[in-house]
């Protein structure tokens, strides 16, 4: 039973719940900003190195050939190949729905990682070849001669995502503008579509931190700019509102906790108190809490009747 890691986070943090922006995340404009992007979902972390020899090494990874034109071109290529999906499911979409067809979840990762788990897993041994052969090889086992069952899907704004921490998170531990990591605790279905499957990662930044004082005063800790990996490699925008609080505090309820401490200031909710270990706020790996679509998406899902299952 997750309800006292769940309490924990309920009663003693602080959550910025503004409804302003879109609901997918930004598009990085340069070339430095995507290969570093590719480059951490594709190895695990940014490569070094001159760009050309980055561009050279993830276009012999991906297809095993170059591709002509300016770096700007071939970045844009590798990186719409990854995270587009126009036309048909990107790389990363398909290595979702693969993942999810066979292990029920889809893994934080990156892609050499993910690829080389399934291999040994489905027979025993690694493949050779590039990312994309063998992300082939893959499909048919999971889906056969048939094309990945991926449908583009709208995702309205609200829509809740139960998360949990990858990591321990206190006061004592974390600064401002420092990355708080997630995953997705339950798979988010819509209109009988996997649309955010359970273990896909995401982030929040932490916006303010403010220490145990005195006079009985609690640590307080303030997060923003919550962002969550979908099954077709977007980003999503989410925050903590009224439908996210609402379910935290059912949970706590559901729990037996009393809400006494909870008072809410305008649009930050200030949580704080029972469950925090003195003045301190600590948050172990695997708290869960809710988080929330900014706002509409269209997002490409997989189809299927076994997601909630």
């Amino acid at each position: 039973m997750h309800g006292k890691k769940f309490l924990s986070v309920l009663l003693s943090a602080v959550f910025l719940v503004s409804t302003m922006g879109s609901a997918i995340a930004a598009t990085p404009e340069t070339v430095q900003a995507k290969l570093e992007m590719v480059e951490s979902d594709t190895y695990g972390q940014p490569q070094t190195g001159s760009i050309m020899e980055r561009i050279n090494k993830l276009e012999k990874d991906y297809d095993g050939k170059h591709r002509t034109g300016s770096m700007m071109a071939r970045t844009n290529a590798i990186y719409s190949s990854l995270y587009e999906n126009a036309g048909a499911p990107s790389i990363l979409a398909e290595l979702n729905g693969i993942e999810w067809t066979i292990r029920h979840e889809v893994s934080a990762e990156p892609v050499e990682t993910r690829v080389t788990d399934m291999e040994t897993e489905v027979s025993g041994k690694t493949s050779e070849g590039t990312y994309n052969a063998r992300i082939r090889k893959l499909a048919d086992f999971a889906f056969g001669a048939n094309a990945l069952p991926i449908e583009l899907t709208t995702v309205t704004g609200n829509t809740l995502v139960k998360i949990a921490l990858t990591d321990e998170v206190t006061s004592k531990n974390v600064k401002k503008g420092d990355t708080v990591r997630f995953q997705v605790a339950e798979d988010v279905i819509v209109d009988g579509r996997l649309v955010i499957a359970k273990g896909e990662p995401g982030t929040a930044v932490v916006a303010k931190v403010q220490q145990a004082r005195n006079f009985g005063r609690n640590a307080k800790l303030e997060l923003t700019d919550y962002r969550v990996k979908t099954m077709d490699g977007t980003l999503v925008d989410c925050y903590v509102g009224a439908e996210a609080e609402n379910e935290m505090k059912q949970y706590a309820m559901a729990a037996g906790a009393s809400l006494a401490g909870i008072i809410i200031l305008g649009p930050i909710g200030v949580i704080g108190g029972a469950f925090v270990k003195g003045k301190d706020i600590n948050l172990p790996a695997g708290t869960e809490m809710f988080i929330q679509t900014k706002a509409d998406a269209s997002l490409y899902g997989v189809t299927t009747t076994l997601a909630a299952q």
